[in-house]
């Protein structure tokens, strides 16, 4: 549907009217800060080269216009490298909807649903393999939200087999759990009462956790991955941008029979804090909360509770400029045998986002653990904003919970990724000195 470029960013995320307690985007076009799509396409050379250190100043300090945000989003994730032609850019585009389209292939030859427009909430097949042995029937009394349940007292219309593959067992446990989720997500928005949408991010979710066995799907991935379905209308596109988005986030999820793959960041969370709050993180493990389990959703999610829609996109993109490596495509396609193309080429300091730069004159870029996340340092400058009222007025954890609760809606994105940058700049500063007394 086409909109006035100058319309309001509020109505490119249109809220069903009946959800009236949705919280309002602090976010504003700014004519002059927000990186317009004049500006966008004046970074672009005539063959289609993008000067990508003119635009990310503009996004941290303004973010992205929403008409552009997808499009723009596809460079700060790593899609695409910046010194691609435009040539370039429709080959790799169109090679990777022709993969997106046989993973998809392979994964409706396993379960047909996938790529019918419809999906399922309930379980499908047990833990041992057998089918569960129910109809798969369209819900009589709501034939268009697309989602397929068991019909009890109906004679048995399942066709599938015992299944003996354990990752393909694995998988189709999964997608009943992936179809609850995505009934979940963002459904003030009037974007998700269409069914096909629904089902685009049922799908893309059930393909990636059968590309992904290592990680597979966990709660929290479809709110990560919703935006994606909304700003880009290729179905395709919106999955590589996702699964770019789950190379940076994809250890967070993984989990081992002792640990969930966040727990790393909440650790380094909770050291950040013991360096440039002492007394909170003394009062935070007085009350039990050492391991800092209380920020988890805000690390899992980048934030989706905490702000509104419109919001949580324009933090993202501001976070992701922030930390551009201009490598970040080569980075992500040949990670065992990085390119000659790459490491050949000159890249100016500006070509790198404000954060990475910061890293790279302290040192941490290069060091034997890769640069903390700007995430955490978004979390940590929460903590340290409700410092005061913790101290005073926390007495359990159940009391941090509620007045880190109270934070939902009422962030500013802007000045949260603002003084997370001061935070960093402190933290590293005082581990220096620390290192050398």
């Amino acid at each position: 549907m086409w909109r006035d470029p100058g319309a309001p960013a509020d109505s490119f995320y249109e809220v069903r009217p009946e959800c009236t307690d949705v919280p309002k985007s602090k976010f504003r076009i700014k004519a002059g800060k927000t990186l317009s799509a004049r500006k966008w396409h004046a970074a672009f050379s005539p063959e289609g080269h993008l000067d990508i250190g003119k635009t990310l100043g503009r996004i941290h300090r303004g973010g992205i216009h929403p008409s552009i945000r997808g499009e723009v989003w596809e460079f700060l994730l790593g899609c695409y490298d910046p010194k691609s032609t435009v040539e370039d850019r429709d080959e790799i585009r169109q090679q990777r909807r022709l993969k997106y389209a046989a993973w998809k292939e392979e994964c409706r030859q396993l379960f047909p649903l996938v790529g019918s427009g419809r999906f399922i909430t309930a379980p499908v097949i047990t833990e041992d393999g057998r089918p569960i042995q129910d109809p798969l029937v369209l819900l009589e009394n709501n034939p268009d939200n697309g989602v397929i349940v068991p019909q009890e007292g109906t004679n048995s219309a399942n066709n599938m087999e015992k299944v003996t593959d354990k990752t393909v067992i694995d998988w189709l446990l999964t997608l009943h759990q992936i179809g609850l989720d995505v009934n979940r997500t963002d459904r003030t928005l009037v974007f998700y009462e269409k069914k096909e949408n629904l089902a685009k991010l049922w799908d893309i979710l059930a393909v990636y956790a059968r590309m992904d066995t290592d990680v597979g799907y966990c709660q929290g991935m479809s709110d990560l991955c919703s935006p994606m379905i909304i700003l880009l209308n290729d179905e395709a596109d919106a999955f590589w941008c996702f699964e770019r988005l789950m190379r940076r986030l994809r250890g967070n999820f993984r989990c081992t029979d002792n640990s969930v793959g966040v727990e790393a960041q909440l650790t380094n969370l909770a050291a950040i804090t013991q360096v440039i709050d002492p007394k909170l993180h003394e009062h935070i493990e007085q009350l039990g909360g050492g391991d800092y389990l209380f920020a988890f959703r805000m690390l899992m999610v980048l934030f989706r509770r905490e702000f509104s829609f419109c919001d949580s996109l324009y933090l993202w993109e501001m976070m992701w400029a922030l930390e551009y490596d201009p490598d970040l495509f080569w980075i992500y396609e040949a990670a065992d045998d990085k390119s000659e193309e790459s490491k050949g080429r000159v890249k100016s300091i500006r070509h790198y986002g404000k954060y990475e730069r910061e890293n790279m004159r302290n040192g941490t870029k290069n060091g034997e653990e890769p640069p903390l996340p700007i995430s955490i340092f978004l979390v940590a400058s929460v903590l340290k904003e409700k410092s005061a009222i913790l101290l005073q007025q926390a007495r359990g954890l159940d009391d941090v919970v509620k007045i880190l609760n109270d934070v939902n809606g009422n962030l500013d994105a802007k000045k949260a990724c603002m003084a997370a940058l001061k935070l960093h700049k402190k933290y590293l500063k005082k581990r220096q000195q620390g290192s050398s007394s």
